[in-house]
């Protein structure tokens, strides 16, 4: 048992870490705090007696960093440099820094899958500063000692997500259509292909980096089997109670930078014993349930 102090509590995967850390024996501490306000940041970890550090927070808005370019790589790169900072001034002796799959960039078919060592080829701002936010990892593990273990998150996904991500926003939109009656679900580009992992698979594999992942490495974390959102709309639809068909709507299309994801987490499986166990349909359902019981609680609130 340790005491953990998370960034980013609040967030989608945060609302599924703290409960899982607690139910290993861990004690938590939720920061939600602004990562960007150094003073304030150093000032909360020094009130805690947290042993290690999930880093969590940042600006995960693919599409709205290229609107917001200088405040994604703030969050990203400055955030990130304030928390292991923070972390080495009040004695944590390990963070585990959550970045990205994105760092990769551009991937043709021959890179299939993606292992740790392929070179990063960011494309998207976004992408830029998470890559940055790993130099700063690096740096802090060399010149300071402190265990760093970076994660490159592919995609995850699960109840309490935003309808930004847009295997949540099918979900949404269906259960809509379940409620209202009606059986056209408007959807963007279905082609990409993505590296999809249930998010409390992604957080049993964040807890076991704590535990056993090697200071200063990376590892990937993902399913190792790819998914155009094809197949998943088309799942979500089979679940759902009403008749569904999925209709392209111009507006909602947009340009695909990377066409396909496809991760190794053979580095992650032999380091620590992870493999992910929660099959999509069983991610999906969940999903769908999440939305459900959104809308409810919306209808009870209006009554």
């Amino acid at each position: 048992m340790v005491h953990a102090l998370v960034t980013g509590a609040d967030g989608f995967v945060g609302l599924h870490l703290v409960p899982h850390l607690r139910a290993e024996g861990d004690r938590v501490t939720e920061s939600s705090g602004d990562i960007t306000d150094r003073d304030a940041l150093i000032a909360e970890f020094g009130r805690s007696d947290a042993e290690v550090v999930y880093h969590l927070a940042g600006q995960a808005d693919v599409g709205g960093s290229w609107q917001h370019p200088a405040e994604t790589v703030r969050i990203n790169v400055e955030g990130t440099l304030n928390v292991l900072d923070a972390a080495r001034f009040a004695g944590c002796r390990r963070v585990v820094v959550v970045t990205s799959a994105d760092v990769y960039g551009r991937i043709s078919e021959a890179d299939l899958p993606i292992r740790e060592t392929h070179q990063l080829q960011p494309v998207s701002p976004y992408a830029a500063s998470k890559a940055a936010a790993e130099i700063v990892c690096v740096q802090a593990g060399l010149a300071h000692g402190l265990e760093v273990v970076r994660v490159r998150a592919f995609n995850h996904l699960g109840p309490g997500q935003s309808d930004r991500f847009v295997a949540s926003a099918i979900a949404g939109r269906i259960v809509a259509c379940e409620q209202d009656g009606s059986s056209v679900v408007k959807v963007g580009t279905l082609d990409a292909r993505r590296d999809f992992t249930d998010v409390r698979d992604v957080v049993r594999a964040y807890r076991s980096l704590m535990t056993d992942g090697q200071a200063g490495e990376v590892y990937n974390v993902c399913s190792g089997r790819d998914r155009s959102i094809r197949d998943v709309a088309d799942i979500l639809v089979s679940l759902s109670t009403a008749d569904i068909t999925l209709e392209t709507d111009p507006a909602l299309v947009r340009p695909v930078d990377l066409s396909v994801l496809r991760g190794d987490n053979t580095k992650i499986s032999d380091c620590t014993g992870w493999s992910p166990t929660i099959p999509i349909e069983q991610t999906l359902e969940d999903l769908l349930g999440f939305w459900r019981s959104q809308r409810s609680k919306r209808q009870g609130a209006q009554t």
